[in-house]
């Protein structure tokens, strides 16, 4: 695809999850398709005529196995933040229907243990999982959602101290 067929495509309407330990730690897992480090939060495409919170929700289970009950919802990014894929990505990467995704994420604060947390799901995304630092989440980022994972912590700041 060339550049300018790639800056014509649509995003992917995505909800992003923030889960939060009490130590403020964030879930991460590592992608279960990349022999290198691509670690991300939980996220994924939004069903036509679902919400954003509740596609969140269901990302939440689909790929922690974390049911609605185990969290509280504490916050919202006040914008949608979009990203584009690399573009060697954009034919592989759903059909090459998107440029990329415009997320809306959620910080979720979790309640129950460790053990809860169950990555081995119906359709697994992850390889393994940790809770990390919040201060050192962007640097375990793929390149191309730095700056998103950084405007989502720029926004949940104040509920991570």
């Amino acid at each position: 695809m060339t550049p300018d067929e790639i800056a014509s495509l649509p995003y992917r309407p995505c909800a992003g999850v923030m889960l939060v330990n009490p130590a403020n730690h964030v879930f991460v897992g590592q992608r279960k398709d990349s022999q290198m480090p691509a670690w991300q939060m939980p996220q994924g495409g939004i069903d036509p005529g679902e919400e954003p919170r509740a596609a969140a929700l269901r990302e939440l289970w689909e790929e922690t196995g974390l049911p609605a009950d185990m969290v509280t919802v504490e916050a919202e990014t006040r914008d949608w933040l979009p990203y584009d894929l690399p573009h060697d990505l954009v034919p592989r990467i759903w059909k090459g229907r998107y440029r990329g995704q415009k997320q809306k994420w959620f910080l979720l604060r979790f309640h129950g243990a460790d053990s809860d947390v169950n990555i081995k799901t119906a359709h697994p995304e992850f390889s393994e999982w940790r809770w990390l630092p919040h201060e050192e989440l962007v640097a375990q980022i793929v390149p191309f959602k730095r700056e998103v994972y950084a405007r989502v912590l720029s926004e949940f700041e104040a509920f991570l101290r």
